[in-house]
């Protein structure tokens, strides 16, 4: 299978990259381009200004317009009208305007602008201009044309005649430097952009170098299966030695899974071996010399595959997490029945009880947890065993004690481990498999309790079976 372009996570990290920082330079670019030609309009607006001032306090001091001198038009032309839009004075020169509201550019002859000016007589003086509006145009001076942004100034001449002045500043040094810095910026942005796109893709491939060699050693490791292995950690503190962390959490975890599970099946072999072996041979026997069948001991036999059956099945349920139903279980009554049932076996059993304690779960596996205790008490104690049911805030106790060897500290974990039996159990087991301690605790755990193991008053041992209470307002904490 091909790969597909830009499907690695550089290769999308170094696209992603470059686009954000294209469109941010782009955005960046359009905003410095438009304050650079607001600034530009600016001054050309102030340089008008000033232009239209000048000529108005002229024309207010009493200046003929005839005689008006104003400036070159290739800088600043200038249109002098009064209040009908007819022009009074223009720049040498110009022969065509727009964009300033009358394009008149042939100033009235003197006897006509006399006569004009008699109707138009005022006692008061000529006074200030006043820049009324500002505006952008074109303007044909000696046959050439070019844009200007024009001011509007307005003044009254001595004879009190209201007259616009309109002068204009050029834009040509505002079209240049705005095409000079786009030009430099569409030059420099691929530049940018390249320059962008291999640092990312440099330190885009460190940051991802552990990574890689995570995914390979993974590989590895999946092609060898060796669980023993561990991918490389490296020696940063960021996400990706956190991934490696976790990484080797998980197959050490495995690793311990999957060997459990070997031995599970090693010792499960192991111990289905010895009774089917005995019951072939006594069945063998019993074939060939019907009256050398020991009959007892095949029914032995067969009893103790059906009990290490059900045992093996009840463990495969609990690993495949089969969650324990939510029934009311009196578990004083429980150990009233299960001690009845081992009546007459030659071990004094007392019962120690307080009514009404009941604790939630299922009954059959609850009761299975409490036969185990029993049984195991009973192999192990001398004379006496005993259970004692009771209750301590929102959660329920069993203690069941004997008064033999007991365990030793340094085993108290072990005995729980599955077909793990102590040598002294060995000795005198009656053939239990080792798994019944290891089914209680789990079942114990998965009601949301759990299952120890100390040194009784008698110096036996005490196993402290410890399950939530039902129908307790608090919430235990395991």
């Amino acid at each position: 299978m091909s790969r597909r372009p830009f499907a690695s996570v550089r290769a999308r990290t170094t696209l992603g990259a470059t686009l954000v920082v294209a469109l941010a330079l782009i955005a960046a670019g359009i905003a410095v381009l438009l304050s650079l030609r607001g600034n530009l309009t600016g001054r050309a607006d102030a340089e008008a200004d000033a232009a239209g001032r000048e000529i108005a306090a002229r024309i207010a001091a009493g200046t003929p317009y005839p005689a008006l001198d104003l400036p070159d038009g290739d800088d600043h032309p200038v249109q002098v009208v009064d209040a009908r839009g007819r022009a009074l004075a223009v720049s040498e020169g110009l022969t065509a305007i727009s964009g300033t509201g009358t394009s008149d550019v042939r100033p009235e002859t003197g006897a006509e602008a006399a006569r004009d000016d008699e109707e138009d007589d005022d006692p008061d003086a000529g006074g200030a201009g006043v820049v009324t509006g500002h505006g952008q145009g074109r303007a044909t001076v000696d046959g050439e044309s070019a844009e200007y942004r024009f001011a509007e100034v307005e003044v009254t001449d001595p004879r009190g005649g209201t007259v616009l002045v309109h002068a204009g500043a050029p834009l040509a040094a505002q079209r240049d430097a705005v095409r000079t810095a786009s030009v430099v910026m569409l030059a420099g942005l691929p530049v940018l952009l390249a320059v962008v796109g291999a640092v990312t893709w440099l330190v885009t491939r460190r940051a991802l170098r552990p990574v890689e060699s995570i995914r390979r050693e993974m590989a590895e490791i999946t092609a060898s299966q060796d669980l023993s292995r561990r991918v490389p950690e490296p020696g940063t503190h960021d996400e990706v030695a956190r991934l490696a962390r976790t990484t080797n959490e998980t197959l050490a975890a495995l690793e311990t899974s999957v060997e459990r599970q070997r031995r599970f099946v090693a010792d499960a072999s192991h111990e289905l071996r010895s009774p089917l072996a005995s019951l072939r041979t006594q069945l063998e026997v019993g074939v060939a010399h019907p009256a050398l069948l020991d009959v007892p001991g095949a029914v032995e036999d067969t009893v103790r595959l059906q009990r290490l059956a059900a045992d093996l099945l009840l463990l495969a349920r609990l690993d495949a997490g089969e969650r324990p139903a939510h029934t009311r279980v009196d578990l004083a009554e429980l150990v009233r029945v299960e001690v009845a049932d081992r009546a007459g076996d030659g071990t004094d059993v007392r019962v120690e009880a307080e009514e009404g304690d009941a604790a939630e779960g299922s009954r059959a596996q609850l009761s299975r947890v409490v036969a185990n205790l029993l049984d195991n008490a009973r192999r192990h104690a001398r004379e006496r065993v005993t259970a004692t049911v009771r209750a301590h805030g929102p959660w329920i106790y069993l203690e069941v004690a004997d008064d033999g060897t007991g365990v030793p500290e340094a085993e108290r974990e072990r005995v729980f481990e599955r077909f793990v039996r102590l040598d002294d159990a060995r000795a005198r087991d009656e053939g239990g498999a080792g798994l019944g301690l290891a089914i209680a605790r789990d079942v114990a755990r998965r009601h949301g309790g759990d299952l120890t193991v100390t040194a009784a008053a008698s110096g036996g041992a005490c196993f402290v079976l410890r399950l939530p209470r039902a129908g307790s307002p608090e919430q235990p904490e395991a």
